[in-house]
């Protein structure tokens, strides 16, 4: 069965599948371009204010093809690292994606797997899921951004434990230390990921896209910088009609309708 990324719709949320279920749902360059692809159609339509990643059947991702990689150690070894930057693409696109984007883990999340859904907005999870970084017992590293978003998102001890001793981490206790935001009851969590997608979509997409921006520059900024960057972001939603409509709403005590 040939992996792929299946694209459907509910309400104003894009849900993209994983679907390779036979090697429970791992990743590859076919995908890394289909979300690519998808990413820059849900952008560009404004019927689409929110995106959902899950995975066909009990797996959220499984990460890399182990036999692919194997593959790749008989070839020169720019073959891996085009390989890679594909991956990269795809979670930079995430990251600089202006709406917001939620993971719906089942079952488990590994590797790259988990770089996906580390990259995403908001993380909901099955109360039984967990989530693996195993590249260390397989002697090889992170890739995917993983470092970068658990070396931000935990302490640096807890960091270094999941990916050097290339442990399973339950999705509770990434909730406890902040990581998952939701935990559902077991073949729920799509359904809890659309209930929050729809919170989000009633939401005026100008400023989900601003907050979203400016959280990612924090983390680099100075806080002259990130000040500056917070009026300019402040001025521009105000003067946009979405923050008539918000003010107005308030005022009036009604739910707001926003463009």
């Amino acid at each position: 069965m040939t992996a792929e990324l299946k694209s459907t719709t509910e309400g104003g949320t894009m849900v993209l599948t994983l679907s390779n279920p036979s090697q429970r749902n791992a990743l590859g360059p076919e995908m890394y371009a289909a979300g690519i692809e998808a990413l820059n159609g849900a952008e560009n339509s404004d019927e689409v204010r929110s995106v959902v990643f899950v995975g066909e059947g009990a797996w959220f991702c499984a990460g890399g093809s182990l036999q692919r990689l194997s593959a790749n150690r008989e070839r020169e070894p720019a073959v891996q690292a085009e390989s890679i930057e594909a991956l990269h693409n795809w979670i930079d696109s995430i990251r600089t994606f202006p709406k917001p984007v939620i993971a719906a883990v089942e079952g488990a999340a590994a590797g790259a797997g988990f770089s996906l859904a580390a990259a995403c907005d908001f993380i909901v999870a099955a109360r039984d899921a967990v989530f693996a970084a195993s590249y260390s017992s397989v002697a090889l590293s992170p890739d995917g951004g993983l470092s970068w978003h658990l070396g931000r998102s935990l302490p640096r001890q807890i960091a270094s434990e999941w990916l050097m001793l290339g442990g399973r981490i339950d999705a509770a206790r990434l909730h406890a230390l902040g990581m998952v935001n939701e935990l559902s009851e077991s073949g729920q969590a799509l359904s809890a990921a659309l209930a929050l997608a729809n919170r989000l979509n009633a939401r005026a997409p100008n400023s989900l896209a601003s907050i979203k921006e400016l959280l990612s520059e924090a983390r680099g900024a100075t806080l002259a910088s990130q000040l500056s960057q917070e009026r300019d972001h402040f001025v521009r939603n105000l003067h946009h009609p979405n923050a008539g409509i918000g003010i107005a709403a308030f005022l009036a005590k009604e739910t707001p309708r926003y463009e």
